[in-house]
């Protein structure tokens, strides 16, 4: 990784000299995402790798979108929670995912610092290194804590909510925003897919949840507008949400698990399809039993789409708007099922490109 990027916009070299650019110009110079073909593959956050190079050419490797990828398993400092309290007075991560607060000095307003070179990023570093020494210059996918999430780790660890989920916010933004322009800076013929992820919000519409639906949707929505424009920008949550909420804050890309409810949001899908957006399937489960097949995903998919093209979704819109992932990230699984994972996902992915929407129908 060749940068370190604060929130005033300077990005220096790690190595050697010092390059100094605004964070807008280099924003500006990130090329737009164009079409990528239907069913297209790509990773959800962790992988379980304990060795920087198998890692980075897996991810290069394994997706058709390579996805950037954190290894919480080899350092804990990867967690996404200890990636997002990088440079916050008053909050640090503990080893075993904990957060320790000193309320005295946390002050939601001050700037947050994005050190590119700490622990937290090194597998973000390394991907990096190993994707420019391969002239890599295709789209890739990263991802990054949303600040409903993380403003309910902080309110978790003794923060009071207004201030939790202030700070977060403006940390997710300086974060995503300083990432973008690193990632830029590095490969630069790359454009970027950026999913803020949000398991949370499969608990907004509880009663006890803190946030109000509208409040966190707006969250959600500012932390997408930091680098919206300058990258493809999806909401991931592995959780059943509710997708209308996920949608109202305005992504990209919706990223959430394939499941059979999914058929009472018909409208809402048709409308985002219809409208540009994309939905990132999260076709093969990372939790239970591991699959021997991919073909009862593949049967439950085609079953899903049958039902929503009979609601009134495009389906040959929806086949050509759509990715597929994992449900979530691979951390707890062994580099094994991981890669037997990905290749079910992408066996998925080459059968939804080679089906046209007449063959799709269950």
């Amino acid at each position: 990784m060749a940068v370190v990027v604060t929130t005033t916009g300077r990005a220096q070299r790690i190595g050697g000299h010092v390059q100094r650019n605004s964070g807008r110009s280099l924003a500006r110079g990130v090329p737009a995402l164009t079409e990528l073909p239907p069913g297209s593959s790509t990773g959800i956050g962790s992988l379980p790798h304990r060795s920087a190079s198998e890692a980075a050419a897996f991810a290069l490797t394994e997706y058709d979108v390579p996805a950037i990828p954190s290894w919480p398993r080899r350092c804990p400092a990867e967690s996404m929670i200890a990636q997002a309290v990088v440079g916050i007075n008053g909050v640090t991560a503990g080893q075993y995912g904990s957060l320790a607060v000193d309320a005295s000095v946390v002050d939601p307003h001050a700037p947050v610092i994005t050190n590119v070179c700490s622990p937290n990023f090194y597998g973000l570093r390394r991907f990096v290194e190993h994707a420019v020494a391969s002239g890599f210059d295709s789209p890739v996918k990263w991802q990054f804590v949303g600040p409903v999430t993380l403003g309910v780790a902080l309110t978790r660890a003794g923060l009071a909510d207004d201030v939790a989920f202030t700070l977060a916010a403006r940390a997710v933004r300086s974060h995503v925003a300083s990432l973008s322009v690193a990632l830029a800076t590095d490969l630069p013929q790359s454009p970027q897919i950026i999913f803020i992820d949000e398991p949370w919000f499969g608990e907004l519409l509880r009663p006890s949840f803190p946030l109000a639906p509208d409040v966190a949707i707006d969250l959600l929505s500012g932390a997408m507008a930091a680098v919206s424009g300058v990258a493809t920008v999806g909401v991931h949550c592995c959780s059943v949400a509710d997708v209308p909420s996920l949608i109202a804050a305005g992504p990209d890309v919706l990223a959430v698990p394939m499941r059979a409810d999914l058929v009472n949001v018909a409208g809402y899908l048709a409308r985002f399809v219809e409208n540009g957006g994309r939905i990132a399937w999260g076709v093969i489960p990372t939790d239970g039993p591991m699959f021997v097949s991919p073909d009862r995903h593949w049967r439950d998919l085609v079953a899903l789409w049958t039902e929503l093209d009979e609601r009134g979704v495009d389906l040959e819109l929806l086949r050509s708007r759509s990715l597929v992932t994992p449900h979530c990230g691979l951390g707890t699984h062994t580099p094994i099922v991981a890669e037997r994972v990905c290749q079910g996902v992408r066996e998925i992915g080459r059968r939804i490109a080679d089906s046209p929407a007449r063959e799709l129908r269950a």
